[in-house]
């Protein structure tokens, strides 16, 4: 195994635990918020993955998963 491998070995839990908490947020916000405007959603995912743990988040990921959000209908 080379020390590249080794590397993603022992950082993968870590990457699969943060998109866990990512991913409850986001699911949380669009369950709740679907289909409302984009700073509606913004506000209340970035204190959903806040809540959540999912930190810390690149701003334009937050944007863009608000204007996806947004631009749903509640199901």
């Amino acid at each position: 195994m080379t020390a590249e491998a080794n590397e993603y070995e022992k950082a993968m839990p870590a990457v699969s635990a943060f998109l866990k908490k990512m991913e409850r947020g986001v699911d949380r916000t669009r369950a709740s918020h679907a289909g409302q405007p984009h700073e509606t959603v913004r506000y209340a995912l970035a204190l959903a993955l806040e809540e959540e743990g999912a930190r810390p988040m690149v701003p334009q990921v937050v944007d863009e998963l608000a204007r996806q959000i947004s631009e749903e209908t509640n199901r």
